[in-house]
């Protein structure tokens, strides 16, 4: 059985039943179950997630980006801050970056007050942290790689002709 064809088909659906899974990959569903089980303790598939459109939940939510330019340690480099920011529960992903800033963090609270104090009072008293900057998601259209949006829905936008 192909790894990477299994990992794809489950990064696209990780709600695929096993046994269609089993019949695209041409094995076994017990095999299927096996790899899938194997992959989980190699820490390869580090979970399984939904997405979900807020929007149209109703619920508070904002969504932030920050730039966080930070000094590496020495011997360490930039792992041992890494785990200094994402070891708070406020931060959902966190991503070493090239470019202006060395990482990227997101994180999503109530407010833009929740998410400006965890920014103030945790984040930038970091020692190694020398600045923040923090993007406000306003609006989700697709996330991994799907359209938020309902496609067949017409445009809101007015015609306009010369």
């Amino acid at each position: 059985m192909e790894r990477n064809v299994l990992l794809s088909l489950l990064e696209k659906n990780a709600r695929m039943d096993t046994k269609d899974l089993a019949d695209i990959l041409l094995a076994d569903e017990a095999s299927v179950i096996h790899e899938m089980s194997e992959l989980e303790k190699e820490k390869i598939i580090c979970g399984y997630h939904t997405v979900v459109n807020w929007d149209k939940a109703n619920q508070e939510r904002v969504m932030a980006m920050i730039e966080v330019g930070v000094t590496p340690e020495r011997e360490f480099g930039y792992d041992r801050v890494a785990k200094n920011i994402y070891r708070y529960p406020e931060v959902d992903t966190m991503y070493l970056m090239s470019g202006r800033s060395e990482f990227i963090v997101i994180i999503y609270g109530k407010t833009m007050q929740e998410i400006s104090n965890f920014v103030g009072a945790k984040l930038a008293c970091i020692e190694q942290v020398k600045s923040t900057v923090t993007l406000f998601v306003l609006k989700e259209y697709k996330v991994n790689g799907i359209a938020l949006e309902d496609d067949d829905k017409p445009s809101e936008r007015l015609v306009v002709t010369p």
